[in-house]
């Protein structure tokens, strides 16, 4: 199998992470997006919508990170997916609520168009107006994760199992760390979060990503 990459994608990383944490034989292809090879001829012919994770397991090719983690859980057995119909249940209303409107707006209306110049919007007006409706959401959004998904009790988001919601919901929410944001207020977010990152391989996996945290730390950032 192969895994098309970029190692700080917010996407691409909940793979990365499930693939070393399950031993999982893969091969990987770094695209490079800071210079867009994701655009160029060779990459489109891959993935026509030019975002990662794509993995290819012969000549079946699966897009989106979603997918991408409950095919190699179901592919490998792995009891981070459920059998159970409720359960598993539980962990896909988890996955797709993170990828709805909690990415929406932390994601492409809080950070995104601060860190990359193409998610920039056209005026200082537009982008002001963009960055202060995505943090007000994003706000609310963090708070259901805190006290709804997680609340007081639960290690994970889905109970105190490890699924594959955890990892896709990591890479996301990881993301507000580039742009400085404050997780004091979402004590049980923080403490899911510190579970996360025992895991054996979090920080070879993360390694660029850090790094590319720690390049933009002085850049002055709007964050929640």
């Amino acid at each position: 199998m192969k895994l098309y990459m970029h190692p700080v994608s917010m996407t691409s990383r909940p793979v990365r992470l499930f693939v070393a944490e399950n031993n999982i034989p893969m091969d990987e292809q770094v695209v490079d997006l800071m210079t867009g090879e994701h655009y160029g001829a060779d990459f489109t012919g891959v993935n026509p919508s030019r975002q990662v994770p794509v993995l290819e397991d012969g000549d079946f090719r699966l897009t989106e990170s979603s997918a991408i983690l409950k095919y190699l859980a179901d592919k490998f057995n792995l009891p981070a997916y459920p059998k159970d119909l409720q359960k598993r249940a539980k962990v896909n209303e988890m996955m797709d609520w993170l990828n709805t409107g909690f990415y929406r707006d932390y994601g492409y209306g809080v950070a995104y168009p601060q860190i990359f110049p193409h998610h920039k919007r056209p005026t200082p007006e537009v982008q002001a107006a963009t960055i202060a409706w995505g943090k007000e959401r994003a706000a609310n959004w963090l708070s259901v994760l805190d006290k709804h998904y997680i609340g007081p009790d639960n290690a994970y988001l889905c109970g105190n199992d490890i699924t594959i919601a955890d990892y896709l919901g990591i890479g996301l929410v990881t993301l507000g760390e580039i742009i400085k944001c404050d997780f004091t207020p979402y004590p049980n977010v923080q403490r899911w979060m510190a579970n996360m990152k025992k895991l054996p391989n979090w920080d070879k996996v993360n390694e660029v990503f850090n790094g590319f945290a720690s390049s933009v730390k002085d850049v002055p950032f709007e964050a929640l």
